[in-house]
């Protein structure tokens, strides 16, 4: 499904080199010389990598590293800091998303956001899983009966309508860390995203409520890009395809999960998978 990103079109030459071996699949994101500064300190160096389409990739690296600042640029969201300077490009549905006729609202719309601690908004359930929408007008003017099938669809695609389908009015801060996790995912999926971002989403959880959210993203695999920022080895390894390690600002290392963990290419990343450092 192709989406315009754009305010108005324009035409930029095609990506030219690729951090990853050629691949048949078709690619979601690209960076190419990407680097970001918070005021004098630069967070990420010349990052150039290809993200696929239609599987979980995972940014893995010690605290500081720049994975969720990486993350964070596939939606601009670092820009709401102030202070922050980008150069290079990334490319998403074809178009460099930090050309200036890119509209930041649509961007959002296309690529969705899952944080580390769940945040769902202090109104009910069902007003959560519709809120997306109404900012975007995605839905304006659509009748109640359709409303409500917009939220049931939501709720049957995380695993979490028949838990609440009897509470749809009730507050969503009173669900468990787990379900309200589950509902910001659910918030995402009226407005039709290309990408969905999770920095570091079960890092608030329990067991229980880490395998589920996994199951939950496993599934999402089959509808999206799903881009996900651990800490959690063992995770990245259950929950992956592919791997990013990256250390001081830079990509190491991108291979399949299981290559880059049993047969690790660079000894900095060997080192860290093996817990030397990190």
């Amino acid at each position: 499904m192709a989406v315009d990103l754009m305010e108005s079109k324009t035409q930029k030459p095609e990506v030219e080199t690729l951090v990853t071996e050629p691949q048949t699949q078709e690619v979601s994101i690209t960076t190419r010389d990407l680097s970001l500064w918070y005021g004098d300190f630069q967070a990420l160096e010349n990052v150039t990598l290809n993200i696929r389409k239609g599987i979980i990739t995972s940014l893995i690296g010690p605290s500081g590293c720049g994975k969720t600042t990486l993350l964070r640029c596939f939606n601009r969201i670092n820009e709401r800091y102030g202070n922050v300077t980008t150069t290079g490009e990334i490319r998403i549905l074809d178009k460099n998303i930090l050309d200036p006729d890119v509209s930041t609202r649509q961007l959002r719309k296309s690529v969705g956001m899952v944080f580390q601690r769940p945040n769902p908004l202090p109104i009910s359930i069902y007003d959560n899983v519709l809120f997306g929408s109404n900012i975007h007008a995605a839905h304006k003017g659509i009748s109640r009966s359709v409303r409500d099938q917009i939220v049931e669809e939501a709720l049957v695609e995380v695993d979490l309508w028949d838990s609440v389908k009897d509470r749809l009015k009730q507050r969503a801060t009173w669900l468990t860390l787990e379900q309200q996790q589950k509902l910001c995912i659910a918030r995402l999926l009226p407005l039709k995203p290309e990408i969905i971002l999770m920095d570091e989403p079960c890092s608030a959880l329990d067991a229980e409520g880490t395998e589920k959210i996994e199951n939950l993203i496993e599934r999402l695999r089959e509808e999206f890009t799903v881009v996900i920022v651990t800490h959690n080895m063992a995770q990245a390894r259950r929950a992956s395809d592919e791997c990013v390690f990256m250390l001081l600002g830079e990509i190491i290392e991108h291979r399949p999960t299981a290559d880059l963990f049993m047969t690790p290419e660079n000894e900095k990343t060997e080192m860290y998978i093996q817990g030397r450092y990190g």
